[in-house]
């Protein structure tokens, strides 16, 4: 089953997205790389983030696969305060898609509305799986983001060698 994931951090974000990285590569082998972009923290005050989308196969169930993600946060200092969503963070991966339906993993729909929502998971998804349909719109990843509002969020490439 093909996944999408969306990678961010907004503390010593080279480092930990290298190591994200490095460790799915471990977990899952083959990955998908989309390009890094730096963008505004959005929604609060806060540094910048470095986001990506990776893509993966996985033969796990998604809730098995959601928490060994959540692992994967944790080993590298993920402090989740459910106080403060929007607090820094060493590393955020959220499951993006699973597989190309619908599927409801506890309080999360997949795939994500932040795909459609926020420029820095959209153009890196829609660099790596452009045509790839949004089983909920209809319409492919680029489609999407052709027709996005690209006025509310910027995004800067950044040069990260994640080999």
């Amino acid at each position: 089953m093909r996944v999408w994931l969306s990678l961010g951090s907004n503390i010593d974000p080279e480092f930990n997205i290298r190591l994200a990285v490095d460790t799915l590569r471990r977990i899952f082998g083959s990955l998908v790389l989309s390009g890094v972009y730096k963008s505004e923290a959005v929604g609060f005050d806060g540094a910048s983030f470095l986001n990506m989308i990776v893509g993966l196969d996985t033969d796990m169930a998604a809730p098995q696969l959601m928490e060994r993600l959540r692992g994967v946060e944790d080993q590298q200092g993920r402090i989740r305060d459910d106080r403060d969503k929007n607090a820094p963070r060493t590393l955020d991966i959220d499951l993006l898609t699973y597989g190309n339906l619908p599927v409801q993993v506890g309080r999360v729909l997949l795939p994500r509305d932040e795909i459609t929502r926020y420029a820095f998971v959209l153009l890196p998804l829609a660099e790596v799986a452009g045509d790839e349909v949004h089983p909920l719109t209809g319409l492919t990843y680029g489609e999407l983001w052709a027709a996005f509002d690209k006025s509310e969020q910027s995004l800067n490439p950044v040069e990260l060698d994640l080999n």
